[in-house]
């Protein structure tokens, strides 16, 4: 007797991302990769107790989306639609599938800030909780496979978004030439490009910025200082 499988129908929410993703798999796009050195970013709760790295990402992103603003925009069908507010989405496995709930105004927030809006967001759209206000409104996204132990990979566009960033895992690598060379812990962040909106040399200097952010001392974007509010 011959295994037909069960058929289980896409509806709901997963029904909603398989269309999602062949729109964004329509989408011509390219990866660029950079190797950061996250010392810094490793240290982010010496400047604030309640935050992870991935808040340090995220106060990152948000700094180089507004230092390199053409990677801020939705893509259209014959227009880009650009921002001023970098809202950046996080992509969180949850138990009715994948969702990214938003940070909004990330720029504008510092680490506690952060931290807590990180927090309250992906903590509700693990149990169900989360609000359509949640979910909408990003212009950016960063996906971490990192924490599950994934050194490298290139993540699909959240479509109309013209970027994403796939964070892979941090591990110790052997760095540096005969007078420096040392033990760093490295992680490697790809940056998925519409070429609709995106060249290779904003990706670059998107990329570059992000890098130098993370590698400052003190982890750079602990506190946005000059668009922080109170």
């Amino acid at each position: 007797m011959s295994d037909e499988g069960i058929v289980v129908p896409l509806t709901g929410l997963a029904r909603t991302a398989a269309k999602h993703m062949v729109r964004a798999w329509q989408s011509p796009v390219f990866h660029l990769t950079v190797e950061v050195d996250m010392t810094e970013a490793t240290k982010v709760k010496s400047v604030e107790p309640t935050a992870t790295v991935t808040d340090a990402i995220v106060a990152a992103v948000a700094s180089a989306l507004i230092e390199v603003p053409e990677v801020n925009v939705h893509v259209g069908e014959d227009e880009l639609t650009k921002f001023t507010a970098a809202n950046v989405g996080i992509a969180v496995a949850t138990p009715k599938g994948l969702m990214v709930p938003v940070v909004h105004d990330a720029d504008t927030k510092n680490l506690a800030q952060l931290a807590s809006s990180r927090g309250d967001i992906v903590s509700r759209a693990r149990e169900g909780a989360i609000t359509r206000a949640d979910i909408t409104g990003g212009t950016f996204t960063i996906s971490n496979l990192g924490m599950m132990g994934v050194t490298r990979f290139d993540a699909i566009l959240n479509v109309p978004q013209a970027a994403i960033l796939a964070v892979g895992a941090t591990v110790q690598r052997f760095v540096g030439g005969p007078d420096n060379a040392q033990w760093l812990p490295i992680a490697e962040l790809t940056l998925t490009c519409d070429h609709r909106a995106l060249d290779g040399a904003a990706g670059a200097r998107f990329l570059a910025a992000l890098k130098a952010k993370l590698e400052a001392p003190v982890c750079a974007g602990a506190v946005n200082a000059s668009r922080e509010v109170a």
